[in-house]
């Protein structure tokens, strides 16, 4: 284990992709030592990053655009492909639906005009990518057809782009640190500017001089009291998705020595459908986002007292999965199950719905179906069996009216429920097909918390943390990732957290190192016997580190689902 530094030009606190994003940034920019912290193990390492699909939102002008940055796609495939372009008024338009019109539109304007050249950057450093045929497209006709402006992830997922970045942060020199917990961030009695941060070091109390400090430590998803607190009643029995030390406690931190003032939206949170027989406070780094379980387009689902609570067909997955979770924790018991027929079977993803990773409940009969899910929680079978039955008659009428609808997943292709003969009160928008070819298909879920929606208030052109108190920037303090507050409101667009991680830490990253270089605008941190800081233990100097990459590429600066009436957990 190398010995802790005593001092470093910039410190960045955790070590998911907004984090190490933030560190390379500032190394290119100039920094000389830059130091990345976490305060999990190392057998930890990647935050929630590392348990997601690596997938990411970004603007482009369609295949061509984006075949040089994959490396799955060869001539032959490429000609099979059906990939329009996801222009900014695309992804504009998406933000401004799904966040409900909330959304900041500095920092979104921020992340929409810098999503491109974020994940060329990334490639540029090495991260392998890959067009999410598996995920975001369907084979219909021989050809491979793309759908809901999603198109690119990063090979082998969050784990693929964690190894990645790790691998690029060690070439650019930055030092980083496991087991090491930021306690308490110093400021200089005289200008107010973060010169220090307690850490506790492998247990043992130390202390980081430093003339700039990156705060990425992502939100409170893993903590029990900050989820009841802020995201409401029964939110402490959520099943956490990922990592388990996202528990807020930089967040407290900041607002407690720096009056960090509070954004976005606190009650908020991404929150998906979830196994429910996965562990209850941290995600599987072996399974990771495999218990993920988002094939209800192609079905219904049905909470424990036999009824359906949403339109599993009012929009595209990608951009409702992030809020089913949360409508699934409001039902009885906080589970439900998801129900297919063999017609839609065959398109459930392998990787999600494999034998050995998720639970079967097979029925040859709907009524069969009910009896064993009644072995798992199902309370009311009778009611179960005539909630598909009603689905089915109302799936059928809707068909029997337009019989040249054709199912087709990758488009909302209108096949709904809703005829002049027929219709539910809770319909299902698109992709309606009956369930009455048995054998039948369950699997329980429930909602997995991912990340956070409130954190802390920054400058969008400083991308420093503001202060409550004064409404100005805190001179050296700079934010990344989950803990910016004020992009995300009730939902996001599925792939934009991690591609917001990228374009907001390197933002941060180049202007932490403007700071520490004497090249950017804010005042200088003070440091020595003039400021707050006490030496708590010892550590190696402020070591040169060599072969910097010179310069930097600048970055280019229908609403919520319809869910029934809650009940309560």
């Amino acid at each position: 284990m190398s010995e802790l530094p005593s001092r470093c030009d910039v410190l960045v606190v955790g070590g998911g992709n907004a984090g190490f994003s933030s560190a390379i940034a500032a190394r290119e920019a100039g920094a000389q030592h830059v130091v990345l912290i976490d305060k999990c193990p190392e057998d930890w390492a990647g935050g929630n990053s590392f348990f997601t699909a690596g997938a990411m939102r970004t603007v482009h002008n369609g295949l061509q655009d984006l075949l040089p940055i994959v490396n799955n796609v060869d001539a032959e495939l490429a000609k099979k492909i059906d990939l329009d372009p996801y222009t900014y008024a695309d992804f504009r338009k998406d933000m401004d639906r799904v966040c409900l019109g909330r959304s900041d539109p500095e920092l979104s304007k921020i992340l929409l005009d810098g999503s491109r050249d974020a994940v060329q950057w990334l490639a540029d450093h090495g991260v392998r990518f890959q067009l999410s045929l598996n995920r975001q497209a369907f084979l219909i006709n021989g050809r491979h057809k793309f759908w809901g402006g999603l198109a690119i992830k990063t090979e082998d997922g969050g784990k693929g782009l964690i190894d990645d970045e790790r691998r690029a942060a060690k070439k650019a020199g930055v030092e980083v640190y496991f087991s090491t917990s930021a306690t308490k961030l110093h400021r200089g009695p005289k200008t107010g500017a973060i010169n220090a941060v307690s850490v506790d070091h492998h247990s043992k109390p130390a202390t980081i001089e430093t003339k700039a400090v990156i705060l990425a430590a992502g939100g409170f998803e893993a903590n029990p009291r900050m989820r009841a607190q802020y995201l409401g009643e029964g939110w402490d029995l959520a099943y956490v998705r990922g990592t388990p030390y996202n528990t807020g406690d930089l967040l407290d931190i900041a607002m407690r020595d720096c009056s960090a003032k509070q954004a976005g939206h606190w009650s908020g949170c991404h929150c998906t459908c979830w196994d429910a027989n996965a562990p209850t406070d941290s995600g599987n780094r072996e399974v990771s986002n495999e218990f993920t379980k988002s094939g209800y387009p192609l079905g219904v689902m049905i909470n424990t007292h036999g009824n359906r609570f949403v339109d599993e067909g009012i929009d595209y997955r990608n951009y409702t999965y992030a809020i089913f979770g949360r409508a699934i924790l409001q039902q009885p018991n906080g589970s439900v199950f998801q129900v297919w027929d063999q017609k839609t079977i065959p398109w459930l993803r392998s990787e999600e719905y494999r034998d050995e990773v998720v639970t079967k409940i097979y029925g040859s009969t709907l009524e069969e179906l009910a009896a064993k899910c009644m072995e798992v929680g199902l309370q009311n079978p009778e009611k179960f069996v005539q909630t598909v039955k009603d689905f089915n008659r109302a799936a059928h009428a809707f068909r029997k009216e337009n019989p040249d609808k054709e199912w087709n997943l990758a488009v909302k292709d209108g096949l709904s429920t809703q005829s002049s003969s027929d219709s539910l009160s809770l319909p299902k928008t698109n992709w309606a097909l009956p369930i009455d070819e048995g054998p039948f298909l369950a699997v329980k879920v429930t909602g997995g918390i991912t990340f956070t929606f409130g954190g802390l208030a920054t400058n969008p052109k400083s991308s420093a943390v503001i202060s409550s108190t004064t409404n100005q920037d805190v001179p050296g303090l700079f934010v990344s990732g989950e803990m910016l507050g004020g992009l995300f409101y009730g939902n996001y667009p599925g792939g934009s957290g991690l591609t917001s991680g990228t374009v907001f830490g390197r933002r941060a990253g180049a202007a932490a190192a403007k700071l520490a270089t004497g090249s950017g605008g804010q005042l200088q941190p003070e440091s020595g016997s003039g400021s707050d800081v006490q030496q708590q233990g010892s550590g190696s100097g402020h070591g040169q580190v060599s072969g910097m990459k010179e310069g930097m590429k600048e970055g280019m600066t229908e609403g919520m689902a319809r869910v029934a009436k809650p009940s309560k957990l």
